[in-house]
C-alpha cells in the first residue's frame, strides 16, 4: 500500500489553493508560485494541459498512483455511460475520500490514515483498504474507542465545510452512509479540474 510522503505545501502554492484543507493554510505566507520568486509560467502544451489536470486530480484524492488513476479509468471505458462521469465517480467512491467526505477526518491523507490503520467499519465489519469501492446503502462508521480521538472528534465539530448531498453523516454516532452515486456537479473540488482533459491523458498513456 503505496502511501504519499512527498512535499505537499508545495503542491498547494503550485495550484494557488489549500487543496488539502489543512489547518495551516500554506497559501498564508508565500502566495506565489513554487520556484526562484515565483517565475510565471510559459504557455503550455495541450499535453502539458491534460498533465496538470491529471495532477489536480490525483493531489483532490490524495496524490493516488498513475496506475490507480488508469485502472479506474479503463473500469469505466468497460462499463455502459459517460466515460468521464463513471472514472470520476469510481474516485469519489473510494473508502478514504468517503471519510474524508463525511468529515469523519480532516483531510484526505488523515482519512488514508485512519482506514489503513483499521479505525474504519463499513456494514459494521473492519475495512483497511484505501482503495475499497463505497457503493450506496453502505454504512461507514469509526469504531468505538477510535470515537474519542481527538482528531476524530474536532474534525466532525468543525464546521468549514459541508457534507455533500449524496452523503448523510450522523455525528453523534461518528457515522454516515452513501446515499446515492455522487454527479459531477454534486463533487466539492477545491478547485476547477477538467475531467476531459484528464481522460484524454489517460487514453494517450494508458
Amino acid at each position: 500500500m503505496v502511501r504519499y510522503t512527498g512535499p505537499k505545501n508545495r503542491i498547494a502554492r503550485r495550484f494557488g489553493v489549500n487543496i488539502f484543507g489543512r489547518a495551516r493554510n500554506p497559501l498564508l505566507h508565500k502566495a506565489s508560485p513554487p520556484g526562484m520568486h515565483g517565475a510565471k509560467r510559459k504557455k503550455k502544451s495541450d499535453f502539458g494541459m491534460q498533465l496538470e489536470e491529471k495532477q489536480k486530480l490525483k493531489a483532490v484524492y490524495g496524490m493516488i498512483t498513475q496506475k490507480q488513476l488508469t485502472r479506474y479509468y479503463q473500469e469505466a471505458l468497460r462499463q455502459k455511460g459517460v466515460t468521464s462521469h463513471l472514472f470520476l465517480r469510481r474516485l469519489e467512491c473510494r473508502l478514504d475520500n468517503i471519510v474524508f467526505r463525511l468529515k469523519l477526518a480532516p483531510t484526505i491523507f488523515a482519512a488514508q490514515q485512519l482506514v489503513s490503520h483499521g479505525h474504519v467499519h463499513v456494514n459494521g465489519k473492519k475495512v483497511d483498504r484505501r482503495s475499497f469501492e463505497v457503493k450506496p446503502g453502505m454504512a461507514i462508521a469509526i469504531k468505538g474507542k477510535s470515537q474519542q480521538l481527538d482528531l476524530i472528534k474536532n474534525a466532525v465539530e468543525n464546521n468549514s465545510r459541508d457534507v455533500p448531498e449524496y452523503l448523510q453523516l450522523e455525528p453523534v454516532t461518528f457515522s454516515g452512509k452513501l446515499i446515492s452515486n455522487p454527479n459531477l456537479d454534486q463533487i466539492p473540488f477545491p478547485l476547477p479540474i477538467n475531467i476531459a482533459l484528464v481522460c484524454e491523458h489517460l487514453a494517450h498513456t494508458s
